[in-house]
């Protein structure tokens, strides 16, 4: 588990996003991806917004996909795994980075064919609580063809980051300007926050 923290710090230092290939494991990244599709069976997803509660909005033509807040209340056995996962990340990254993250906030993503998220930064202006960004993957077999690459925007040094399953990306979420591509085929994550209340 170490070593994937360590990809994903060093890649961090080396250009401001970090990846990890492998931060989940195939089996608990399609047993979230299972959780998931079941949640969205049961009409369980909601219409993403943008903007927090002080000031939501919601606009198909800048962001068209479902979520679905995670929650260790809900009890979910590999929801909570990958809680425990999250926290010894932190624990990690506090220790070797002095960070001093306290929180965390995640949800599940649903893109379906057709779906996209514009260019935008994670940091609200009325709180900036949110300090790194991170968005896990669980998408088995993605192909080139499928779209629904996160495009980071760098000065001359634009990435395009697959979704492919068992992928993590890692950045601060008041510093890099990004957007989820046009995606040709079913894209689902968990996207989340590392926060300093």
């Amino acid at each position: 588990m170490e070593n994937s923290f360590e990809d994903l710090i060093a890649s961090y230092i080396e250009n401001k996003v970090g990846i990890s290939e492998h931060f989940l494991s195939d089996a608990l990244a399609n047993s979230l991806k299972q959780n998931l599709l079941a949640l969205n069976q049961q009409s369980l997803l909601i219409e993403a917004g943008t903007g927090n509660s002080e000031a939501v909005s919601y606009d198909s033509a800048v962001r068209s996909d479902s979520i679905y807040w995670l929650d260790i209340k809900h009890n979910n056995v590999f929801e909570n795994e990958f809680f425990t996962q999250i926290e010894a990340f932190i624990t990690y990254l506090n220790l070797s980075c002095y960070t001093g993250i306290t929180g965390y906030e995640f949800h599940y993503s649903l893109y379906e064919k057709g779906d996209f998220y514009l260019k935008h930064l994670d940091q609200f202006k009325n709180n900036p609580s949110r300090k790194y960004s991170m968005i896990s993957y669980l998408n088995s077999d993605w192909q080139e063809s499928d779209g629904g690459e996160l495009l980071i925007h760098q000065l001359n040094n634009n990435q395009k980051i697959a979704p492919t399953q068992g992928k993590t990306v890692f950045f601060k979420s008041d510093e890099l300007v990004h957007e989820v591509l046009v995606t040709q085929n079913t894209r689902m994550s968990i996207t989340g926050w590392l926060k300093c209340d």
